[in-house]
C-alpha cells in the first residue's frame, strides 16, 4: 500500500496490533486528530475485515494483516495468520506499536517490537504478567521502551513523574468494582452473562469486561504494576473507587499523596503513551469538572466475594511460572463463561485449582511458559468437561 504523500515528514509511524477492538478504535480516533504528529504505519485485527478495510481506506497504512480470515476470504496483499502481529510490530515505518491484542497472543509481538528499539504503547496487560521477566530482558537487549495505556499505569507514571523508585512507599490502583459491587455472595452465585457484561463506567471487549467483574483484571494490573515500576507486592494495593474519576495513587516516603484523575475516557492514556513525555492538545475529551463529577467515594475490596484478586497477587508474589498460571486460567474459564459452558462463579474456582496444579511449572523460558499456559488450558477445560 502506498503512503499519504500528504504525510508530514516529522510524524511518528504508529503499528496498531487489534485496531478493531474498543482501545483499537479509541486509538485511530485519537491518532485523527493528531495527524500532524502521527501516522498509521500498520493495521492488524483478529477477525472483522469489514471494518479493518474501512480503517485501511481512511488511514492509509502500509500493512494491514487480518489473523483469522472468515466468511469473506483471505484479502489480497494483506497479512494472514498469528506471523501478521510480529510482521506488523517489527516494520521499519512504525515507531511506535500499540499492542491491544487482547490475552497470550500478545506476547511475542511485545517481545519482537522490544528487540528492534520500538516503543510499546501496551494496553496487553497479559504480555507482562506471562512474561514479565523475558519482556525487561528485551527492552535491555533492543533499546525498546514500555510505555503503558492502562489507565491505571499511566495515572502512576504520570504522578511518578521520573522519580526513583525508592522515594515511592506505596501505589494504589483504583477499581470500579465493576456490576457487582454491591451483590451478596448468594447472588453472585446465580450471576449471568448478561449481568456480568454491564459494567457501570466502561465500554470494553466482553473478555475484560468479565475481568473487571471478578476483578482478575486488577490481579493482572498489581502484577503489571510490579514490573513496569519496580515495586514488591506488599507496596502495591487495590481500592474500590465507582466513579472511576482518580485512576490511581502514588503515595511518597514523605507521606505527600499524588493522584491523577480525569473523566472516564481511554482517549487519554491512549495518547499520553503515544506522546509521552510530551502531552498533546485537542484529545477530544470534556474538561475536567470537579462538581459534576463528585462526590468520590472510596470502598475495601472483598476480597471473600471476588477471590480472583487475591488469587492473582499471590501467583505474582510467588513469581516464575504463577502468573502465566493465572492469566491461563482466567483466560480459559472466561472464554467458557462467555459460551455459557460454566457459570460466574466458576472461574476463580478454575484459577485456583490451575495454581494450586502448575504454579511451581519451569518458567525460564518463552517455549516453557507458553507450554505452562497450554498445560494450563487443558486444565481448565477438563475440569468441566461432563
Amino acid at each position: 500500500m502506498a503512503a499519504d504523500p500528504d504525510r508530514p515528514l516529522s510524524s511518528r509511524g504508529v503499528a496498531i496490533l487489534g485496531s478493531t477492538g474498543s482501545i483499537g478504535t479509541t486509538a485511530l480516533r485519537v491518532l485523527a486528530r493528531q495527524r500532524d504528529r502521527f501516522h498509521v504505519a500498520a493495521l492488524t485485527a483478529f477477525t472483522n475485515a469489514g471494518l479493518l478495510a474501512e480503517q485501511a481506506a481512511e488511514f492509509g497504512p502500509t500493512y494491514v494483516g487480518l489473523v483469522r480470515n472468515g466468511a469473506d476470504g483471505a484479502h489480497p496483499g494483506w497479512g494472514s495468520g498469528d506471523a501478521c502481529l510480529i510482521e506488523a510490530a517489527v516494520r521499519p515505518d512504525a515507531d511506535i506499536v500499540l499492542n491491544a491484542v487482547v490475552g497470550a497472543a500478545g506476547l511475542d509481538a511485545t517481545l519482537a517490537a522490544l528487540e528492534k528499539g520500538k516503543r510499546v504503547a501496551l494496553a496487553n496487560k497479559e504480555s507482562l504478567v506471562m512474561g514479565g521477566a523475558l519482556v525487561t530482558a528485551a527492552a535491555e537487549r533492543g533499546g525498546g521502551e514500555l510505555v503503558p495505556v492502562d489507565s491505571e499505569h499511566s495515572a502512576i507514571l504520570q504522578c511518578i513523574a521520573g522519580r526513583p523508585s525508592t522515594e515511592v512507599r506505596r501505589l494504589v490502583i483504583t477499581a470500579s468494582g465493576g456490576p457487582f459491587r454491591r451483590w451478596t455472595s448468594k447472588q453472585l452465585e446465580n450471576a449471568t452473562l448478561a449481568d456480568a457484561l454491564q459494567h457501570p463506567t466502561w465500554r470494553m471487549g466482553r473478555k475484560i469486561t468479565v475481568d473487571s467483574a471478578t476483578l482478575a483484571n486488577k490481579a493482572l494490573e498489581v502484577i503489571e504494576a510490579h514490573f513496569l515500576f519496580g515495586l514488591s507486592y506488599d507496596r502495591i494495593e487495590v481500592v474500590v473507587h465507582p466513579q472511576s474519576v482518580v485512576h490511581s495513587f502514588v503515595e511518597f516516603v514523605d507521606g505527600s499523596v499524588l493522584a491523577q484523575m480525569g473523566v472516564p475516557s481511554m482517549e487519554l492514556p491512549v495518547l499520553y503513551a503515544l506522546s509521552y513525555p510530551d502531552r498533546a492538545a485537542d484529545t477530544g475529551v470534556p474538561p475536567f469538572d470537579p462538581v459534576e463529577l463528585s462526590p468520590l467515594t472510596f470502598e475495601k475490596v472483598r476480597a471473600r466475594d471476588f477471590p480472583a484478586l487475591e488469587l492473582g497477587t499471590q501467583a505474582g508474589r510467588l513469581g516464575g511460572a504463577a502468573p502465566a498460571v493465572f492469566n491461563a486460567a482466567n483466560e480459559q474459564a472466561v472464554a467458557l463463561f462467555l459460551e455459557g459452558a460454566i457459570r460466574f462463579v466458576d472461574i476463580p474456582r478454575a484459577i485456583e485449582s490451575a495454581l494450586g496444579r502448575y504454579s511451581s511449572a519451569p518458567a525460564g523460558s518463552r517455549e516453557a511458559i507458553l507450554d505452562a499456559d497450554a498445560a494450563v488450558r487443558r486444565h481448565v477445560q477438563e475440569l468441566f468437561r461432563c
